[in-house]
């Protein structure tokens, strides 16, 4: 190869990445407009709702699909957000939201490291068999302790005034609240996928072994992604009682663990956008359903629906386009 063809293929590869980087920041300010605007078309509870659960996939796709961990136990991390959340500012009424959310995520994060502390060295089944354990353990804890109002759960949840100004009794302040959060916790995701600390992630998910003997303490990496994935899920689990003023045992049963899994897959594993797009694909089907005459038949629906996308979408909705994107417009990659 000549010295001009040496000088010229960086070149080349560097206008082509930052191409891309152009589009991808066009496509993301495009996902924000069609955010703010959102909530003049369409119910905002239900968009609520929607980001809710798309930050708590999110956070749990930065576990599987990027640390090769499968958990069976996040339920307890958007539980624990949501009653610590739920009772403070129900028993503190000069508790302003943000500091009862805050004191939710710090509630999740500490039991995320107490439970990764205690699953992270199993591997595969074992490491999902001892958080769906855990998991289970926290959901007696919250039937029998007296903060959490047992089988009937926490009631009447006040939303407040935001720093102590904005009421958000009105949804749209509401809606917008919820929205800066999941902006601020999928900005979070996406800063840790794409740094270094992400690379070693994906190496460790690809080969662990291989990780190890190139002097990566594994066991390290993987307690810090255990412990954002759990503080995130608090975070989406202390928003939500906020939003809908309830924190049940709804959000701590094995079931909820299983939801997560199903919107992630749907969506896309080791995708940024597939968890979002597989929580607004879960929750609308749940809330159109349950309106139907199927309404007594949403879970077998859904399950029909995902083992359906599993053998048509091996790599879920959005990994799917991605790699019809990549086969069918190389014209756009090579610009």
């Amino acid at each position: 190869m000549t010295e001009s063809h040496t000088l010229k293929a960086p070149s080349v590869v560097a206008k082509r990445q930052r191409r891309a980087n152009q589009r991808r920041t066009l496509f993301y300010i495009a996902l924000v407009v069609m955010g703010l605007v959102a909530p003049f078309l369409a119910y905002p509870v239900f968009l609520m709702k929607i980001l809710c659960f798309a930050l708590f996939a999110c956070a749990f796709n930065l576990l599987l699909g990027y640390a090769g961990l499968l958990s069976f136990g996040h339920a307890a991390f958007l539980a624990t957000g949501g009653y610590v959340t739920g009772y403070l500012l129900a028993s503190y009424p000069g508790l302003t939201p943000e500091l009862g959310i805050i004191a939710g995520t710090l509630s999740a994060t500490l039991l995320g490291v107490l439970f990764g502390v205690l699953s992270i060295r199993r591997q595969g089944i074992y490491f999902a068999m001892v958080t769906l354990a855990l998991a289970q353990l926290m959901f007696f804890v919250f039937i029998q302790a007296p903060f959490t109002g047992g089988e009937d759960g926490l009631h009447g949840v006040p939303r407040g005034n935001l720093f102590g100004l904005i009421s958000l009794s009105n949804n749209l302040a509401m809606y917008y609240f919820v929205f800066t959060v999941f902006l601020l916790g999928y900005a979070l995701i996406q800063r840790t996928v794409h740094s270094p600390f992400g690379q070693v992630l994906k190496a460790i998910r690809e080969n662990e072994p291989r990780a190890i003997s190139l002097g990566y303490n594994v066991d390290a990496y993987k307690l810090v992604a255990f412990v954002i994935s759990a503080a995130l899920a608090g975070l989406a689990g202390s928003t939500k009682t906020v939003v809908f003023q309830l924190a049940s045992l709804t959000d701590a049963h094995w079931h909820m663990s299983g939801e997560v899994i199903l919107m992630t897959l749907l969506g896309g594993v080791g995708t940024l956008l597939g968890p979002i797009m597989g929580a607004g694909l879960v929750v609308s089907l749940q809330h159109i359903l349950s309106q139907s005459p199927l309404g007594n038949w949403v879970s077998v629906m859904l399950g029909l629906i995902f083992v359906v996308c599993v053998l048509s979408f091996r790599s879920g909705i959005v990994g799917e386009l991605g790699n019809m994107y990549r086969k069918n417009f190389k014209y756009l990659q090579a610009v």
